[in-house]
């Protein structure tokens, strides 16, 4: 029984994507629209060829980044909102570094771009770890708000020292094609980012379920106190899973950049740091599931883009298809909570029972 229990809860997020293209389809119904011919428009449109399969990959990649930096930190039972500004700040090195050291040989070029991102995103995201860990500051809170000063640091950049050269608009100059991150297929969007994003999913299931950083990791996020008990510094803990979290974040801000942009466009992807949220909670903070969740949005994005063109459904409508498919992952994380506490208290109170007796 408690088998079966287990199952379904480890599926629920799954249930959640079913409810969330429910309402989906209830709305298409009032839009004068069969929900079942524009799902399986979709589903046509998304592996139609292999340049919609290589673009699903391709959208897949930033998500992949994004949700490991949410579910990263939240086996520490941290919440790491503030991806979005951390990704942004990965994008405004990433860029700086392709502008101004265009000079340098490629692979040369797009090594420092990488490290750049990374240790940029890292230390943005310290910056909550630390005020957590030295004055016990509510994380989630402080991560959403640093999103804004990310938000206000890249507009006042790209309209001041890095706007394009002719200073019209709010954007850069395109990055120069050594600083491009090679494709993996030819003709397509697909770039070899996605065998970065693969190899950081795997690196990131190594440290937290291989290594005593890890588990110490885990420890914290399990039980504060008792981690605390058995010695394990959760100050330094925080600080390190959010530097690790935020490097995620900005990672997917390389691949953005120097994979698909080439360039930055003030307010561009606004919304990449809130779906990382939902995909690492479909993903049940695993990060091969977060790859898999991830690969499940880019086919919404990619097949509902092009399923939209030959129906008479707004293009907005994808949005909100994409928002009632997160709103329901998000709502069933509390629900799944709720019902994992009410388990547990009635396995305790059975065996409080049973020990009585």
């Amino acid at each position: 029984m408690r088998n079966y229990r287990h199952i379904l809860l480890t599926f629920f997020p799954v249930y959640s994507v079913i409810v969330g293209l429910f309402l989906s389809g209830i709305m298409m119904l009032f839009l004068g629209e069969n929900p079942l011919v524009v799902y399986r428009d979709i589903l046509l449109f998304a592996f139609r060829d292999i340049y919609n399969i290589a673009d699903i990959f391709a959208k897949a990649v930033p998500l992949i980044f994004t949700g490991l930096a949410f579910g990263f930190a939240y086996r520490a039972s941290l919440f790491n909102i503030g991806a979005q500004g951390q990704f942004y700040m990965g994008c405004l090195a990433s860029v700086s570094c392709s502008l101004y050291l265009s000079f340098l040989p490629k692979p040369l070029l797009l090594s420092i771009c990488l490290l750049s991102s990374l240790v940029l995103g890292g230390s943005w995201g310290s910056l909550i770890g630390y005020a957590k860990a030295r004055f016990n500051a509510n994380e989630f809170l402080l991560s959403l708000m640093s999103t804004y000063v990310a938000i206000a640091v890249m507009n006042f950049l790209i309209r001041g020292p890095l706007i394009e050269s002719k200073g019209e608009y709010p954007q850069t100059d395109v990055i120069a094609q050594s600083a491009w991150i090679p494709q993996l297929i030819s003709h397509t969007r697909l770039h070899i980012g996605l065998v970065l994003a693969l190899l950081i999913a795997a690196m990131a299931y190594f440290i937290l379920w291989k290594t005593t950083l890890g588990f110490k990791i885990r420890a914290v996020g399990m039980n504060r106190n008792a981690a605390r008990f058995a010695g394990i510094d959760e100050k330094k803990i925080f600080i390190t899973v959010f530097f690790i979290s935020g490097a995620f974040a900005g990672l997917a801000g390389f691949t953005e950049v120097n994979g698909i942009q080439h360039m930055l466009v003030q307010g561009f992807n606004p919304l990449i740091g809130t779906e990382g949220i939902g995909i690492a909670i479909l993903g049940n903070a695993h990060p091969f599931g977060i790859v898999l969740s991830a690969l499940l949005f880019g086919a919404l994005k990619v097949g509902g883009a092009l399923a939209v063109q030959v129906s008479n459904i707004s293009s907005s409508f994808l949005g909100i298809m994409e928002g009632f498919v997160m709103l329901s992952v998000i709502i069933s994380y509390f629900i799944r909570q709720r019902i994992m506490i009410a388990l547990e208290k009635k396995r305790l109170q059975e065996e409080s029972k049973v020990e009585n007796q």
